[in-house]
């Protein structure tokens, strides 16, 4: 077999943005990658049924049951894996219907003004009035408590950011030269909101969402902590750290979803921090001149 030339490998790399080439982005990238693929490939990676309950009760890490059992009998490395299949999808659409929704309200607020603007940004201010947390707790406990309505009371309380990040945007790029031009052609609004604005303005909105994955998938697991997103006996990160409180003293009960929340958001934290960093011409110069 041909063996391939470590001088190509070094090709290869450097090839790659050099943002993308710092070990926090390296990081990033590799927990990201493997919890998606956890997620995929959880029903062939788990070695127990999530649900079953046929295992010795709060038995500890080791051969066999390498995360321990839980108070009901359940394998917690398979919930843990399972649980990456219910919190992490929910988590990117939570997100991505954020961005969509914030961010054509926020376009519109800042290419149209006038009273457009006045209504969308005085409803974003309203959210705004409130704590994040307390808000998405009292809109589920009034829609009733499951992962769907946790999912949505998130939902209401990520938009408005969004939305007051994109106007602004749009305030900057909406009197330039190449956006005027298309208007004195004869460009509708709508055509010259959607090929001249949006496109100039998505790069910063990226950078926040993916910020934001880790936001959204704490308030997800939070709300199911206090009760009022998923309910057991689902494999949800966040229910199986509230059940590791009833059993205290069984470490791993709690240990291994706490684990798993905080390397994924860790994860998205430091793809966000490179993208940000990739995307500024700024920041991007001064790592090039740092690595040579």
């Amino acid at each position: 077999m041909r063996r391939r030339d470590p001088l190509a490998r070094k090709g290869l790399l450097k090839r790659l943005p050099v943002a993308w080439r710092q070990p926090l982005a390296v990081v990033g990238a590799v927990l990201a990658v493997a919890w998606l693929v956890i997620a995929l490939a959880a029903p062939v990676l788990a070695p127990h049924d999530p649900l079953a309950q046929d295992l010795p009760r709060l038995a500890a890490p080791g051969p066999g049951h390498w995360f321990g059992t839980d108070q009901l009998g359940r394998d917690i490395l398979s919930r843990v894996i399972h649980g990456a299949r219910v919190t992490i999808p929910l988590t990117l659409l939570l997100v991505a219907l954020s961005v969509l929704i914030g961010g054509l309200l926020g376009a519109c607020a800042g290419y149209f003004g006038r009273w457009v603007d006045e209504t969308i940004m005085r409803v974003a201010d309203l959210v705004f009035a409130f704590p994040t947390v307390i808000l998405a707790m009292v809109v589920a406990a009034a829609l009733g408590a499951s992962l769907a309505n946790a999912v949505l009371a998130v939902l209401v309380v990520a938009w408005p950011a969004y939305a007051r990040v994109t106007r602004g945007l749009v305030l900057g790029v909406r009197e330039r030269e190449f956006v005027l031009s298309g208007r004195l052609l004869g460009f509708s609004a709508w055509r010259s909101l959607r090929v001249d604005v949006l496109p100039n303005v998505t790069g910063p909105v990226l950078v926040l969402a993916t910020l934001d994955i880790g936001t959204a998938l704490l308030l997800l697991s939070g709300l199911s902590f206090l009760g009022l997103g998923a309910k057991p006996p689902s494999p949800e990160w966040g229910v199986m750290v509230a059940s590791g409180v009833e059993v205290f003293d069984s470490w791993w009960v709690a240990t291994f979803p706490g684990l798993a929340i905080l390397t994924v958001v860790l994860a998205f934290n430091f793809l966000g921090d490179t993208l940000r960093d990739a995307l500024d011409p700024r920041t991007a110069r001064a790592i090039k001149e740092r690595a040579l």
